[in-house]
């Protein structure tokens, strides 16, 4: 009775197609009572029944014809049309399987990309972030250190805050060997703005983010499976952090990874303001938000405005002007994805290119077969069949193609999706939510109906174009020629000026990554391993002891075999990592009373400089003597000339804000690319000085640092390397946790992994657009052989030579070559300045990359123009006469 209901909700004609075959049978009873009523009504009057059948057929007419009438009163014509086009396309194409294969493949291709594409743009852009009420939440354009955010948290009204420390690095200990686990330090309130209840246990209270009491932390969901076997009963109980007891007070979901998929722990702040250096020079923390109810966006950046100058009067020191000069407030979602947003347009174009493609392929490839069919659409429009319907049914075919290629294109798509997911750097954000869902799904069928529609625009042209009594004289050889000739010579022009585009974006993604990977860093990479080293607080709890650990375990280290050379650093480059203090400079004076620079500060054992081929450009490196002597540092080439152009920086000053003994500047050392590729220090950073590993090596809250890297120059395994560390600390009378093993070259190679995964989907991309391409320039260049070889024919009996036939393909060919190549360069210029931010070294209108583009193209096409144009040249003139 449900289904019955719903039924008569829908529009008749839809009515009738679900009820089709009940409708049919009440028309036939319908006729049949009407028919018997007026025989027995003739009956009546004295006829016999053969007679009066006779005449109440007669003057009913004939009975097919009635229905047809009676399903055009009741709009069943609809219907009708649509199910009898669907049977005659499957019956064409069911004949012409070789067509149906290559243009469901085809649409395959790209309809795939797209869904694979779409799908990441689906799950990392475009889906609401996995949090309840995200609209809520924001995004701070902004960092602040635990004293500016704790004054931030009293004072801002329109909001609840955050603030975040993410890549840090933890020995945790619980009962077995300490462990190495990447971590992030928060604000008790991130969980509950952010709003996802944990799996286990229960969130930061407020107040927990204080120090030194209430020492407690959140496990993710992964390291709690793997370190701790899924044991429930972990909640409540103690964990060493850095040598610290820790409680254990929850566990988060799976798939809860802010602010990275890396982050393993969340331990709390430790807002301590006895400690200056550390409270108010430590992490430069992002911030978020969740706005309070009736709150706006505007509301709170007018507030963070109000609270930038209030804040700065806070600092023991004044800060520079341009700290959080760029304020703004954007929707969370948007801050984190902001990073890829970038390369996932220009991906989604790249896949739009190639449905561009396949379409003109498809249409070329319809416009082929509409040329065999031009008698058959003829002889149709002749017995009465209007343009309406001749298109609809063309249109049918081609969205019954398309549909095909859709459900083929799915299952590509998602193989396709599954590639995507491993090329794509492991950190990209949002990543893992990016999967095949409805609205992948929709958009999917979205695209199939539109690339059906867009490819039967050209034979539907063609088929309205036709000259109904030529066509059938010519039996389908003659009519609409020129139309068909025009149409695909535009779609093919369009599919080189697309394949072109997607070249040559490519080539200025490859060139910037040639120019990413030929870089001088400044430091060797081949040949150095490189390992974290993480001691326990036994080890390290009082500076003295940790300095004596290890020194002894690099002079062990030195000394084991296969090791050429060792040293310590606090932050590798390369990695992202920044230890920072301000200092003061001798000589220099700060735009403002005490706005002392902020430095990228390194604590390097002496070896550091040799064993990564660091040049000292004048003075010297480090010696043994410099780590119990007068306090010493080096600074970079690019440091000295900012801060003392045109003098000798050899024999200057520098010391930590806050530090009374000035340290004598011994060497200048050659910049090296510290930050990433592209930087040696990002923009915040005004320049990089090195200081000994000793008691006065301080960091920022004054303590000597724990966590270094050692760097070996040594050809030895990574097992054995680890084993050969452990021993080491073992006889250095330290237990440590060791992070991951791994080589200077594997560091330079994630730097360039996420444009390296661009550049090689869009080269992938780049080469199917060039193969759709070429067929499309060898199929026009076959159809306009074939249209003209009664003219080669006369032209080679009449004493052309097979050559000047091969100049007139190739004349075609080079027409659709250069039209397409000139377009596609046009287009190209339009969009390089998009790519700007993803280029590195290159312009986006380098004439090296447009010039090889274009002639690579023209290479590519003119040989696929090779065997059309042989065939051309192979015309016999005495078969084509005699055919005449």
């Amino acid at each position: 009775m449900r289904i019955e209901r719903w039924i008569s909700t829908l529009p008749l004609r839809w009515r009738s197609l679900v009820r089709r075959g009940r409708v049919e049978r009440d028309l036939d009873d319908e006729i049949h009572d009407h028919l018997e009523s007026q025989i027995e009504e003739l009956v009546a009057r004295g006829l016999e029944p053969a007679e009066a059948e006779r005449i109440v057929r007669d003057r009913f007419g004939h009975v097919d014809l009635a229905k047809e009438r009676c399903r055009e009163t009741r709009h069943m014509d609809f219907v009708d049309a649509l199910l009898q086009d669907l049977r005659y396309a499957a019956r064409t194409l069911r004949r012409n399987r070789g067509f149906a294969a290559t243009t469901i493949l085809t649409l395959a291709l790209g309809i795939g990309a797209n869904t694979a594409v779409f799908s990441l743009v689906d799950g990392i852009l475009l889906s609401r972030l996995p949090y309840p009420d995200p609209e809520r939440l924001i995004g701070i354009n902004a960092t602040y250190p635990n004293g500016a955010f704790a004054a931030l948290r009293d004072d801002i009204r329109s909001m609840d805050v955050a603030v975040y420390a993410e890549g840090h690095r933890f020995t945790m200990q619980s009962g077995g060997d300490p462990i190495s686990v990447s971590g992030a330090r928060v604000s008790a309130e991130l969980f509950s703005i952010l709003g996802v209840p944990p799996a286990l246990g229960r969130w930061p209270r407020a107040g927990e983010d204080g120090s030194p009491r209430d020492r407690v932390i959140v496990l993710s969901h992964a390291l709690w499976s793997a370190e701790f076997r899924g044991d429930p009963a972990i909640v409540g109980r103690s964990v060493a952090i850095d040598g610290i007891a820790h409680e254990v007070i929850g566990v988060m979901p799976p798939g809860f990874t802010f602010p990275s998929s890396r982050t393993e722990v969340w331990v709390p702040l430790g807002l301590d303001p006895t400690n200056a250096p550390r409270y108010w020079a430590g992490d430069f923390m992002p911030a978020i938000g969740r706005l309070r109810p009736g709150a706006t966006r505007a509301q709170a950046l007018g507030e963070l405005k109000l609270f930038q100058p209030r804040v700065v009067q806070l600092f023991p020191w004044r800060m520079p002007p341009t700290w959080n000069q760029d304020l703004a407030v954007v929707p969370l979602q948007e801050a984190v994805v902001g990073s890829v947003r970038s390369r996932l347009m220009i991906l989604i174009a790249s896949v739009g290119l190639i449905l561009a493609i396949a379409c003109a392929n498809v249409a070329n490839l319809s416009l082929s077969r509409a040329a065999t069919r031009e008698r058959e659409i003829a002889v149709r429009t002749a017995i009465g069949a209007s343009p309406a319907r001749i298109a609809r049914q063309l249109l049918t075919e081609c969205l019954t193609l398309a549909a095909a290629g859709a459900v083929v294109g799915v299952v590509f798509g998602t193989q396709a999706l599954a590639m995507l997911k491993r090329v794509l750097p492991a950190d990209t954000p949002r990543l893992h939510e990016a999967q095949l869902n409805w609205r992948v799904l929709a958009f999917t069928a979205a695209l199939s109906i539109a690339a059906g529609c867009v490819s039967g625009v050209a034979p539907v042209l063609h088929a309205l174009r036709l000259r109904v009594r030529s066509s059938i004289e010519a039996g389908g050889r003659g009519g609409g020629r020129s139309v068909a000739v025009s149409l695909r010579v535009v779609l093919t022009v369009a599919q080189i000026a697309c394949a072109v585009l997607l070249v040559i974006t490519a080539g200025l993604l490859a060139r910037s990554l040639w120019t990413l990977s030929t870089i001088d860093t400044g430091f060797r990479t081949g040949g150095v391993t490189v390992a974290r080293i993480s001691p326990t607080m036994a080890v390290c709890g009082a500076p003295e002891r940790c300095v004596a650990f290890y020194r002894a375990f690099e002079e062990r280290i030195r000394s084991a075999a296969g090791v050429q050379g060792a040293a310590l650093v606090n932050t590798l480059p390369l990695t992202g990592a920044i230890a920072k203090r301000s200092f003061e400079l001798e000589g220099f004076t700060p735009t403002s009373p005490n706005a002392a620079p902020l430095f990228w500060l390194n604590v390097v054992t002496p070896d550091y400089f040799s064993v990564l081929n660091i040049r000292i450009d004048s003075g010297r490196a480090f010696a043994r003597r410099d780590l119990d002597g007068a306090p010493v540092a080096i600074v970079t080439a690019t440091t000295a000339e900012r801060f003392w152009p045109g003098e000798n920086p050899v024999g200057q000053h520098v010391r930590f804000v806050g530090e009374r003994a000035w340290r004598e500047v011994v060497g200048v050392a050659s910049d090296v690319r510290g930050y990433d590729l592209s930087r040696s220090v990002p923009e915040f950073i005004a320049g990089v000085v090195y200081v000994p590993h000793s008691l006065t090596g301080t960091m920022e809250d004054g303590r000597i640092p724990v966590d270094m890297t050692l760097v070996l120059r040594t050809p030895i395994d990574a097992n054995s390397v680890a084993a050969m560390i452990r021993n080491a600390a073992r006889e250095s009378g330290g237990e440590i946790a060791l992070g991951a093993i791994t080589s200077m070259e594997s560091l330079r190679s994630d730097a360039m992994a996420a444009p390296s995964a661009t550049t090689s989907l869009l080269a992938a991309m780049a080469l199917l657009g060039v193969s759709l391409g070429c067929i499309g320039v060898y199929g026009v260049l076959s159809f306009l052989v074939s249209r003209r070889t009664r003219d080669f024919g006369v032209r080679l009996a009449l004493g052309a030579q097979p050559r000047d036939v091969f100049w007139l393909v190739i004349k075609e060919a080079a027409i659709l070559c250069f039209g397409g190549i000139a377009i596609g360069i046009g287009g190209a210029m339009l969009v390089g300045r998009w790519l700007q931010s993803e280029l590195h070294g290159v312009s986006p209108t380098d004439p090296v990359t447009y010039a090889g583009v274009a002639i690579a193209v023209a290479i590519v096409t003119l040989i696929a123009s090779y065997a059309p144009t042989r065939r051309a040249m192979r015309v016999d003139p005495l078969i084509v006469i005699r055919e005449d």
